[in-house]
């Protein structure tokens, strides 16, 4: 499986994003000509050799009417372009700005995006990363995403960040995206409304649901729109996984670090994978079956893996259920609440460990009974496919006939 991984050791932000994928990419001449031919207002894009810690990559510059939009991190690590200018502007409350700088509100955002000779895709994406953002400012400044506003500069530059995230994504076209966990810095940022913690709130909220860490480095590593791009895009954060890597790409920010400062992008092929996972189980004596039955129906519901139960002998021999959950380890604490909501248990024993898991994908095959979704597997050395039962049974009671029938339906269709 084509895989894409991206490692954010030193943080994320759209213009490290941008350089990296760009030097998986290849071809960066056709990438800036179509960048700067989109007619983002202002916008022109330059792809720039950097060098961080002896190890060569590229740097994005982005400029809007000339003007680099500058870092508000008192660090100066601040090194998207801008998002701590991204604010809500009351109209009935502020009028600090209306003289000096222009605003685009998130209609016009979209409105922009729309008007991009850029594929329906890119412009889908587009608008779900910008969409992260502005829910993120909505909820940091109680206003309606439809009063939330964006500071010219830092509105243009981020959208030719976001824009050409997603073109580089449609070319590379990867399989399934994945990544390492968040550094997001520590200690302060200073933005139009004054000086915020780090990870900036907008960020933070986010980020909600991936695992982060703030680290010994002061300044603000991961910005909101590196963060809505890893949203989007990411299906799982965690290790590397087992790959053949065919190529690396380095996407360098502004500042030096004792570390390499840059978002390192590894794209290749994965077959079987050794992925981390989370193992809750406890004991129960005192739940009926359809009880026990209900919590197991909301643990899937909740997003477990898998939910299974063995008949156990407890103290006093009474004989019990233990039931366990499998989830990522990032979900492991949200499962263990939803345990502890609808079962009877005081505790809650979690182990985690690792597992070796084959590539696995879902496509539709059309038979003249009605499409049939096929679960297909591969990798270690083995393919597996098998029809999904679900769909197979809800053919076979609408058309009455046997399940046998609709398999062999799914087999002519295959040309078996």
């Amino acid at each position: 499986m084509k895989t894409l991984y991206l490692e954010c050791g030193m943080g994320a932000a759209g213009d490290m994003l941008t350089a990296a994928l760009l030097e998986l990419a290849g071809n960066r001449e056709a990438f800036l000509e179509k960048m700067n031919s989109l007619g983002l207002p202002g916008v022109q894009v330059a792809a720039e050799a950097a060098e961080k810690c002896g190890i060569t990559g590229t740097h994005m510059r982005v400029t809007v009417n000339g003007t680099e939009e500058e870092s508000g991190d008192e660090h100066g690590h601040h090194h998207d372009h801008g998002h701590e200018q991204v604010h809500h502007h009351g109209h009935e409350h502020h009028g600090e700005e209306h003289g000096h700088h222009h605003h685009s509100s998130a209609a016009d955002i979209d409105a922009l995006i729309d008007s991009l000779a850029v594929s329906e895709k890119v412009r889908t994406d587009a608008k779900a990363v910008y969409a992260l953002i502005a829910e993120a400012e909505s909820k940091v400044h109680g206003r309606p995403v439809t009063e939330i506003h964006f500071h010219e500069v830092g509105a243009m530059d981020a959208v030719a960040d976001v824009v050409g995230v997603c073109l580089l994504m449609e070319q590379i076209a990867p399989e399934q995206v994945t990544a390492s966990p968040v550094h997001t810095g520590s200690g302060q940022v200073r933005c139009a409304h004054g000086i915020l913690p780090v990870p900036a709130p907008a960020t933070a909220l986010i980020l909600e649901g991936i695992p982060t860490y703030g680290g010994r480095i002061q300044g603000e590593l991961c910005t909101p729109t590196g963060a809505a791009l890893l949203k989007h895009f990411v299906t799982r954060f965690g290790e590397r996984p087992v790959m053949r890597v065919q190529a690396i790409g380095y996407g360098m920010g502004k500042k030096d670090f004792e570390q390499a400062n840059c978002v390192r992008a590894f794209l290749g092929e994965t077959e079987g994978e050794r992925e981390r996972i989370t193992r809750l189980e406890c004991n129960l004596d005192d739940m009926t079956g359809e009880e026990i039955g209900f919590a197991t129906e909301r643990l899937f519901a909740a997003g477990a893996r898998d939910v299974y139960t063995q008949a156990i002998g407890m103290k006093k021999n009474r004989p019990g259920v233990l039931l366990s959950v499998i989830c990522l380890p990032e979900e492991a604490d949200r499962m263990a609440e939803e345990i502890m909501k609808h079962t009877t248990t005081l505790g809650i024993r979690r182990q985690d460990m690792s597992r070796y898991a084959l590539q696995r994908k879902t496509e539709t095959a059309e038979t003249p009974y009605g499409p049939i979704r096929i679960k297909r597997a591969s990798g270690m050395g083995v393919k597996r496919e098998k029809a999904e039962y679900d769909d197979l049974a809800a053919l076979a009671r609408e058309k009455d006939v046997s399940l046998d029938t609709i398999r062999e339906a799914v087999r002519r269709g295959k040309g078996g």
